[in-house]
């Protein structure tokens, strides 16, 4: 499910699910997780993310998507991600969709291959991410895409997203891995410094309470229940709004 490779001074850990096109699961984040833990102990001073196969992340196993557990495990790994000491590169090698744009967002920067593509579709199954990822993708792409990305769940590919901010560089997982050796050249008690004083300059830990009733809300909510059940009966979501 999770390769980890130390090429030098760089962690590459690659998403190894390609029959589900890299979609996440309770084991695959806590597995990448702990791999990037793992790599950093190893000496990594910096660390690659990508894919295995035509996907970079497929986004979440839908057979476990609807449960508190896989939420848990979910927002545990990507703020493990976020906060790594050492610059994280997500390789987008195809497409990341959902929790894969939710993983791409938790890297310091982006490099996307031609086949690259964006998007969170929870509002067609009657999903939310929460608000730090809002907020996360708001900061990258701006109001204006992140509002098209989320309320009318526009898709970006990789021009868009690069023209947008989102994406850094374009190229493959050669090109990330370049970079990535370029920074693990670097101070690197400097590096993480920066790091952190970006994080919380630019995404303060603000009093959210009534946001995260908000999200917790849409979890509860009939509409996601009409969700699951559409999923099961395979047929389109009637939604209420209750």
């Amino acid at each position: 499910m999770i390769d980890v490779t130390l090429q030098d001074r760089v962690g590459v850990i690659t998403l190894d699910r390609p029959e589900k096109r890299n979609a996440l699961n309770i084991e695959l984040c806590h597995r990448l997780r702990e791999a990037v833990g793992s790599a950093i102990d190893g000496g990594a001073r910096a660390l690659v993310i990508t894919g295995n196969g035509t996907s970079f992340c497929s986004g979440a196993d839908l057979g476990e998507v609807y449960t508190a557990d896989f939420r848990d495990a979910l927002y545990a790994m990507l703020h493990v991600v976020t906060d790594a000491p050492v610059p994280v590169v997500a390789a987008v090698n195809g497409p990341a969709i959902g929790a894969g744009t939710q993983l791409a967002l938790a890297a310091d920067l982006r490099v996307a291959a031609p086949t690259a593509l964006f998007g969170v579709p929870t509002a067609t199954i009657g999903l939310a991410v929460d608000p730090w990822t809002i907020r996360r993708l708001a900061l990258l792409a701006g109001n204006g895409t992140a509002r098209a990305v989320l309320l009318a769940c526009e898709q970006l590919d990789a021009q868009r997203a690069q023209a947008c901010g989102l994406v850094e560089r374009p190229g493959d997982v050669a090109d990330a891995l370049a970079w990535a050796a370029e920074m693990a050249e670097l101070a690197p008690l400097t590096v993480a410094y920066s790091k952190r004083v970006l994080n919380e300059v630019f995404e303060p830990e603000l009093d959210v309470k009534e946001l995260d009733a908000a999200f917790e809300g849409c979890w509860a909510s009939d509409d996601f229940a009409e969700g699951r059940r559409a999923r099961t009966e395979k047929r389109a979501p009637r939604f209420e709004g209750r």
